[in-house]
């Protein structure tokens, strides 16, 4: 890799690290000619889909679009940017799973409505009524009568140990130690 700094061709790997929760490598680099360090980070680059809008056309998939559409559903909601990461990452990763040149932009919004519903309740029926084009109050209720059937994401979060504790605890011998 040419050195950012003197523009030598060639630079050396001093140090690599696995980043990001093993999706990117970090690699500090070293200048053969300068002495100048710098990191990079390598991260796979895996083609998304393309998106069939309802009109029948299709239009890359745009990271930036899904983020301003779920940012604007969370306005002023109690989610971290972290959560939002995380979300879109969901996403993502279940585009790249379908392994599928074009996804319909209907399954597209289910993922999205999916992943707010678990964040947070406001923030998915704000979605769902410009996603699902509400045409009254009563198609409000009865999305929100839906949502009031399911556990809060507060709670869902909960569970989340929960159900790793018992894992972890049908790993583990009567003794209280693993094996």
């Amino acid at each position: 890799m040419q050195c950012p700094f003197c523009k030598a061709p060639d630079t050396r790997v001093v140090d690599s690290r696995l980043a990001e929760d093993g999706t990117q490598v970090r690699r500090r680099r070293e200048c053969e000619q300068c002495g100048g360090r710098f990191t990079t980070f390598e991260r796979a680059h895996l083609a998304m889909p393309n998106v069939i809008k309802r009109s029948g056309n299709p239009e890359p998939f745009s990271e930036d679009k899904l983020r301003r559409g779920m940012e604007s559903a969370l306005y002023k909601r109690p989610v971290t940017a972290e959560q939002l990461d995380h979300a879109i990452e969901n996403i993502k990763r279940k585009l790249r799973g379908l392994a599928e040149r074009e996804v319909p932009s209907r399954q597209l919004g289910e993922w999205v409505m999916e992943e707010l519903r678990d964040l947070d309740h406001v923030a998915y029926v704000r979605f769902a009524s410009i996603y699902r084009a509400f045409s009254d109050v009563n198609a409000f209720r009865e999305e929100i009568e839906r949502l009031q059937t399911l556990p809060t994401p507060e709670e869902r979060r909960l569970q989340l140990p929960l159900i790793e504790e018992l894992d972890i605890a049908r790993d583990t011998p009567a003794g209280g130690r693993k094996g």
